[in-house]
């Protein structure tokens, strides 16, 4: 979302965030009295040596104040109770990496919200984020096929059948030998992903489900959910083999509804460098059959191309609307969000206008969406109110040094730092040469060029000479204002700002990734 696009935020962090919210979240059990002796407590001290110690381990990073860290923890803590008694035991461990002298480890291991889970194998060489379930039997079951082998071996029809999950996507390798490069490639393919993927292997064609069970030559087999039941590949170097996987399990058109089965589809795509078309309609309206079907059909004839679709239901789709700053009035809305940033967006589209509509933006016929709300006729705030039509003129063009937030409205860090940024801005008052502004990046397009917003609150200080410097401390006001005074342009003369004292403020992370809970950043 650039916000839509990785040069202004991580897709698949909020997407995520946004899915969870649709149910999938776990529940605080507040009468549970959890052991918590069974979760192994880890800091910057002993995190690096403890992981050493261990073939495989689970590390939570979480932050105290994450409200989904919290419904998490008690699920987390059961899990650890019956995966202590595993032969061999399986140890789960959690770390604090909001804590100051835990922010920096925590770095190298590419936190970008909470809770964050990763599985550590082979003392810590090898490293795969958690996406299982968040309860405590969905853990325990999933962190038992992680520890064993990477691909299970079938050797009958019940096996077969008590292995695949037709809501799933399923690997199932045939091979006339347990052995050779061909098996090894694919034992390396399946130790890689099989965090995403569930991986079998057999010997006998006929335990392969669906398609011709008479294969004679060594044959990967992924079965899917959704458009054609299977696909099949007989190349089995290493690279082929992944892009194989990666090309074939992203369905022609994916859908966002309340269905918790689509969820890891829709992590796939957000997280897709690709294009993405994106539909938002009604799936309860009788119009629904007719928008699918010519969506498909466009779809279709785009694959391969550098485009990928999802279909969204209107009533699944709220977050979505509100992190892009639609309202439902404008749906049905078809939406293109490249690879660089640029949005093109059609409200109240007709189904036959779809197909049209696409091929000017493929023939290049169409004018880049900007979205942006309309300049204040009043801004004389203290915190002054800048929009897309505005930056230009109030912080790119103004001369001045402009310490700058973007915010979402929704977020609960950014109305927590909103007092204290008022605060500095009457500090500066008497200051021409800087200007404390605020920038709501749901209801305007973020210049992606100039700024880098992956979450919410984000803040710059872009100087009167046109240095752009991202705030990094603590959120007090103290805190800000020496970076204004630091990073302010130095042919400008800093003048005395206002010290009133401060209302100590709760501590928040840096940099929160956008959810719509008050409480915390988004779920991974």
């Amino acid at each position: 979302m650039a916000l839509l696009s990785r040069v202004v935020i991580n897709y698949s962090v909020v997407f995520l965030g946004l899915v969870l919210l649709i149910g999938s979240i776990c529940k605080a059990d507040e009468s549970s009295e959890s052991v918590i002796e069974h979760v192994l407590t880890l800091d910057h001290s002993n995190l690096t040596q403890t992981v050493a110690k261990h073939d495989f381990i689970v590390v939570e990073f979480y932050a105290p104040w994450c409200g989904h860290c919290k419904n998490l923890a008690p699920e987390y803590e059961k899990a650890a109770s019956v995966l202590s008694s595993h032969d061999p035991p399986i140890v789960l461990a959690k770390y604090d990496a909001n804590e100051e002298a835990n922010k920096e480890l925590a770095k190298q291991f590419e936190i970008r919200g909470f809770p964050t889970i990763k599985i550590l194998r082979n003392g810590g060489k090898q490293s795969q984020e958690y996406k299982g379930p968040r309860e405590a039997d969905g853990i325990v079951s999933y962190l038992k096929k992680q520890v064993g082998p990477a691909s299970t071996e079938i050797k009958s029809a019940e096996d077969t059948s008590s292995f695949i999950d037709e809501k799933k996507i399923t690997l199932i390798g045939l091979f006339p030998v347990l052995s050779g490069e061909e098996f090894d490639n694919f034992t390396a393919v399946a130790e890689k992903l099989r965090s995403d993927y569930d991986f079998g292997h057999t010997l006998d064609a006929k335990l392969i489900p669906k398609g011709d069970s008479k294969i004679s030559k060594p044959t990967l087999r992924l079965l899917k959910p959704f458009d054609e039941p299977f696909v099949d590949s007989q190349n089995f170097q290493v690279e082929a083999v992944e892009k194989f996987i990666e090309e074939s399990s992203v369905p022609t058109v994916t859908l966002f509804n309340k269905d918790p089965n689509n969820h890891p589809f829709l992590v796939k795509y957000f997280d897709s460098p690709a294009s993405k078309a994106m539909l938002f309609v009604n799936f309860s309206t009788e119009k629904f059959d007719d928008f699918k079907t010519k969506f498909n059909e466009v779809a279709a004839e785009h694959k391969g191309k550098g485009l990928s679709f999802l279909l969204g239901d209107l009533e699944a789709s709220q977050g979505a609307f509100q992190y892009f700053g639609l309202s439902e009035d404008q749906a049905p809305v078809i939406l293109i969000q490249t690879s660089d940033g640029q949005k093109y967006l059609k409200a109240n589209v007709e189904a036959d206008q779809i197909a049209p509509w696409l091929k000017e933006y493929t023939d290049g016929n169409l004018k880049p969406y900007v979205k942006s709300e309309p300049i204040p006729e009043v801004n004389n705030e203290p915190v002054k109110v800048v929009v897309r039509d505005s930056i230009q003129d109030l912080v790119l063009n103004s001369g001045k040094n402009v310490l700058l937030e973007f915010y979402a409205p929704w977020c609960g860090h950014c109305k927590k730092l909103a007092p204290i940024l008022d605060e500095v801005a009457v500090s500066f008052e008497n200051d021409p040469d800087v200007v404390i502004a605020k920038f709501d990046a749901t209801t305007n397009d973020v210049p992606g060029d100039t700024f880098e917003v992956q979450g919410f609150p984000t803040l710059y200080l872009r100087s009167a000479t046109g240095r752009v410097v991202q705030y990094q401390g603590d959120r007090t006001k103290e805190d800000l204002i020496e970076f204004v005074q630091k990073n302010r342009d130095t042919n400008a003369k800093p003048v005395s700002v206002k010290s009133e004292p401060t209302p100590k403020s709760e501590p928040a992370a840096k940099s929160d990734s956008a959810t719509k809970s008050e409480s915390a950043k988004d779920e991974l």
